[in-house]
């Protein structure tokens, strides 16, 4: 599964969604030191400007807006359009994780994490493509996780929601790689962010946010389709969804302690 990638980010025109925090402002702090253009959005103004402070901001944007509405995201990316004239790389991060077992399942939750981290995506994906498939190029770049490889505790609604986009990512690269457009699937394992501060269980291969950042911007330079980590811990759980159910249950009774 050949694809392009970025081998260097120089003046790079990257927009990323989800930059306040985690992963997308580790990402946002390791692009900048390679020189890309950013455009940087979620609903924490403050702390996206605190990321620029140090920055010439005349080479970069700061755009809030709330996933769940379609109408932020298309206008964030007109004003992008108008700066730019467009972007090299969509590097979507933002999600919510809300732990849900079936003994205390809440409806408003599960569908508070399918409009964020199922749809949110999407309506960015459906803003940035018709300018992509018109110039034949660009990099699409979604953070799902490997919750989505199969059915895990407590991911009642995180798991169905981060298994819809690898669906998804796998459609979206099939589709697009006869257009000359990439496509970056992105299943991180446990990452130290504020989405797992309060877990009350172990959480096993636990990296920061800085490890996972270069993990990213590794893999969309290498052109990788599916980007996973960390191996140790990704490859483990990728083994166990090829496992017969009666074994996959029972080491998962095992191993997984929550």
């Amino acid at each position: 599964m050949r694809q392009n990638g970025i081998r260097d980010f120089r003046n790079q025109r990257i927009w990323i969604i989800g930059a306040s925090s985690g992963i997308g402002a580790a990402c946002a702090q390791a692009l900048l030191l390679q020189g890309a253009k950013l455009a940087l959005s979620s609903r924490r103004v403050e702390r996206l400007e605190a990321l620029l402070s140090h920055e010439n901001s005349a080479n970069h944007l700061i755009l809030p807006l709330d996933i769940t509405q379609k109408g932020e995201i298309e206008n964030a990316y007109e004003q992008i359009n108008q700066a730019w004239g467009g972007i090299d790389l969509l590097l979507f991060v933002s999600g919510i994780y809300i732990p849900l077992r079936a003994d205390h399942f809440n409806i408003a939750d599960a569908q508070l994490t399918i409009e964020s981290n199922v749809l949110g995506p999407m309506r960015a994906v459906a803003a940035v493509l018709p300018k992509m498939l018109e110039n034949h190029s660009g990099h699409i770049a979604i953070v799902g996780s490997v919750a989505g490889y199969s059915g895990l505790p407590k991911a009642l609604a995180y798991g169905p929601s981060k298994a819809a986009m690898i669906l998804f990512c796998e459609t979206l690269f099939y589709d697009l790689q006869p257009q000359g457009i990439s496509v970056h699937m992105i299943s991180p394992g446990f990452v130290e962010t504020d989405a797992v501060a309060n877990n009350d269980f172990e959480m096993p291969a636990l990296i920061s946010a800085e490890v996972a950042a270069k993990e990213i911007v590794l893999g969309i330079q290498k052109g990788e389709f599916d980007i996973h980590f960390p191996k140790r811990f990704s490859r483990f759980l990728k083994f166990l969804r090829i496992l017969p159910y009666p074994l996959y249950f029972w080491l998962l009774r095992r191993f997984v302690k929550i």
